[in-house]
């Protein structure tokens, strides 16, 4: 049965439409929103043997063909994903994931495809409003539905679905996934804003995603598959009630040990010794067919313990109360030959993060839906096994790795200082060395203290916290700086970045039904109280960015030509630049605008190269004198090349004092004389004098101006003053006063004669 129907949301209608395209998908939407539309599918299959987790998979993909496109490279189809799809992945996996039951194990499989982009809508949280809606009216159990809005504040007000345009103005930009009654994810940052502007813009969205929650559900009522039962293997309450009486009490000393390493040899001891019990008591027959249920109830105690632990008594697995962070221990420049590097540790997590500079060679290309673009600044985390006393393949970075090196990087990246302030390009590498809860945090307390040691001129500092929370029924403790137990057997991960003065990224995820307003106000105070604390402790290390970059660093120096002038130093086919570039070892960067970027760690090497680019732009200054190379020959005069490509005529009677009657008696091509420019007319033409720069023989200015007069009479010199043709000696032939033809004297009546003095 085809359906479709529509809302208008942020002054666009959004359109959800069912039943004409992937009919064979258990649950198949297209959602359009401008002229972008996202086609989204879910499917489940059987469970398969042996899984002890679930196994969701959700994809993003963008076709190029959406934004009339042709893919580049050699094979030219669509390739691996890009960052920007993986992102959009954990967007729709990490809201939904917690929404099937406890204990489905079956393979599913959600796959957004963008078939149209009008590079203006983004399509991901188009696409998670999809899987929600395919999930709903599909047959697979899922308690949703739920939304995907973002969120931006343009100008002080906030705006639903902002357009690409809109992003670039907005100091706010958040994507939040909305359920019926509360918020179960949020990603996003944010210029420095406040706490309660945060939480205005999360109960902003919750309000917008209202009207399209009804439109998933009018879609469901007309064409939605009744879900599948499904009810999770559960172990018998005997069996229940025994492993409690074998484990909770050794499960209190246990959870209490500081140690993460001792602490887990401790819960795998007890497991054994569990095992080893029932398997005495029930019989190996019985045993075996319970074990993994058996297992999966020693998490569930422990979990108890834990959470019991901090709700009644408020200490926590290291013994700290809700509000206490870990030791925190900071140094910068660790590493000497790197551009810039700081160790951060925060309990039982550890990053050694690194800031490497380049130039504009080394921006990131972004080639998207949305259009090219260029990143200078880039941060990546890197997980390796040894981190967690683990051994697993060593291959590229997965999602969790792209996801909080994304994270990071939306913390530091307003922070960084305009291009036109520091010319730069900028990559951050965290290296996580330990990892017990926070360590993308980690990456961005070291990545920016590694800034600072680099002597980039950040705004502000920059710190990260990693909130967690425990509720059950109408009790609940929020926990500052989680430890990797308290994120898995608590009920929220969330993460909050910013300066002394506002929140710059924060990361949510929720595992219960929601958080109310309450929850939300408390959990970022209590945030803002911890990450001051951190602050605190990484100023008092570096407490502010070094003066000078490191002397590996390369240095670059900024000129502005007129943009005219772009040509002089390029040349033909790019030859001028390299010849500069092979001549000094240099990196020549050159911008529409006439801005010209000079970059080596050789501080020599850049004066010859601005040299050289100086003496291809400049421009003749009426007065000054140049060293030039004569071109060119002529009866009346010498052209000189004061300039790379700029020459002018010396005339044949200011090459020198004395009177010349050829010009090869003086100079001849290829000569190196000092020339004085003496006019630049409106045309650009110039006017040059070798004589003006000579020295005046001792008795010869009479000599010389005549010689200059007598020149410039016979045609050789310049134009005399008051010149007439055939003029001859001072008055040449005009008649004396008097004797002026026709003309009567005049009449001086009356007046009398001039007196002599």
């Amino acid at each position: 049965m085809y359906v479709r129907e529509s809302v208008m949301v942020g002054g666009r209608a959004l359109t959800l439409e069912t039943g004409r395209l992937a009919k064979q998908a258990h649950g198949s939407v297209l959602v359009t929103y401008g002229e972008t539309m996202v086609l989204v599918t879910a499917v489940s299959q059987e469970e398969r043997p042996g899984l002890d987790f679930f196994p969701l998979t959700c994809e993003f993909v963008e076709k190029t063909y959406a934004a009339g496109k042709i893919p580049g490279g050699f094979f030219k189809r669509e390739a691996r994903q890009r960052d920007e799809e993986i992102l959009a992945c954990r967007i729709m996996d990490r809201p939904l994931r917690p929404l099937f039951p406890e204990g489905f194990k079956k393979d599913t499989q959600i796959i957004a495809t963008v078939l149209s982009s009008d590079k203006q809508n983004k399509a991901d949280v188009l696409a998670l409003t999809g899987a929600s809606a395919a999930l709903h009216i599909s047959d697979i159990p899922w308690n949703g539905p739920i939304v995907g809005v973002r969120v931006g504040r343009k100008a002080g007000e906030f705006v639903a679905y902002p357009t690409a345009a809109e992003i670039e103005e907005c100091d706010i930009d958040l994507v939040v996934a909305c359920s019926r009654d509360a918020i179960v994810m949020v990603e996003g940052g944010a210029a420095e804003a406040t706490e309660s502007d945060l939480i205005d813009a999360l109960m902003f969205a919750h309000e917008t995603a209202q009207p399209v929650l009804d439109l998933i559900e009018r879609v469901r009522q007309a064409v939605g598959k009744p879900k599948k039962s499904f009810t999770a293997p559960q172990l018998e309450d005997a069996i229940k009630a025994r492993v409690a009486e074998l484990v909770d009490n050794d499960l209190k000393s246990a959870t209490r040990v500081t140690d993460k390493k001792a602490r887990y040899e401790g819960y795998s001891a007890l497991k054994k010794k569990l095992g080893e019990a029932l398997l005495a008591e029930l019989g190996a027959e019985k045993y075996l067919a319970n074990e993994k249920l058996i297992k999966a109830e020693f998490e569930e105690r422990k979990a108890h313990v834990v959470r019991t632990y901090v709700l009644d008594e408020g200490k926590r697995i290291d013994g700290r109360d809700t509000r206490t962070i870990r030791p925190i221990m900071c140094e910068a420049g660790l590493l000497p030959r790197v551009h810039g590097s700081a160790l951060f540790q925060r309990g039982e997590t550890q990053a050694i993060v690194t800031t490497t500079l380049g130039t504009s060679t080394d921006e990131q290309k972004i080639d998207g839906l949305m259009g090219e673009s260029w990143k200078r600044f880039y941060l990546h985390y890197n997980f390796p096994p040894f981190s967690t006393g683990e051994t697993k393949p060593m291959r590229g970075p997965g999602r969790r790795e792209i996801g909080h090196g994304a994270l990071a990087e939306r913390a530091l990246s307003r922070m960084i200082p305009a291009q036109e302030q520091f010319p730069y390009t900028i990559r951050i590498v965290s290296e996580t060395l330990e990892s017990n809860g926070s360590s993308s945090m980690a990456a961005v307390c070291g990545g920016c203290l590694s800034l600072m040691d680099a002597g980039v001129p950040i705004k502000s500092a920059v710190a990260g916290i990693a909130m967690g929370l425990i509720a059950e029924d109408n009790k609940y403790a929020i926990l500052s700086d989680i430890l990797g137990d308290e994120d898995h057997l608590g009920d929220m991960d969330f993460k909050v970045c910013g300066t002394a003065r506002g929140v710059t990224a924060i990361q949510m995820d929720i595992k219960i039904a929601g958080l109310s307003r309450a929850i939300l106000a408390q959990a970022l105070d209590q945030a803002r109280e911890g990450r001051l604390h951190i602050l605190g402790k990484m100023l008092e290390a570096l407490p502010a960015p070094r003066p000078e970059l490191s002397q590996y660093a390369p240095r670059i120096t900024t000129i502005k030509v007129k943009p005219d002038q772009i040509r002089l130093i390029i040349g033909p086919g790019g030859k001028t630049i390299k010849g500069i570039v092979d001549q000094t070892g240099v990196a020549i960067d050159v911008e529409d605008d006439g801005t010209v970027n000079v970059a080596s760690s050789d501080s020599e090497a850049v004066k010859r190269a601005l040299d050289i680019i100086k003496g291809l732009t400049a421009e003749p200054e009426v007065g000054a004198v140049y060293k030039g190379t004569v071109k060119r020959i002529t009866d009346f005069g010498a052209f000189v090349e004061i300039l790379p490509g700029t020459d002018g005529l010396v005339h044949i009677s200011e090459l020198a004092h004395t009177r010349v009657e050829r010009v090869e008696d003086v100079v001849k091509e290829g000569d190196t004389v000092e020339v004085k420019v003496v006019s630049v007319d409106r045309e650009g033409k110039i006017r040059l004098s070798r004589r003006e720069v000579l020295p005046l023989p001792e008795g010869q200015a009479g000599v010389e101006a005549k010689a200059r007069m007598d020149q410039a009479r016979e045609g050789g010199g310049g134009p005399p003053r008051r010149s007439e043709p055939g003029r001859d000696g001072p008055r040449g032939d005009r008649p004396p006063r008097g004797d002026r033809g026709d003309r009567p004297p005049r009449d001086r009546g009356d007046r009398p004669p001039r007196e002599r003095r």
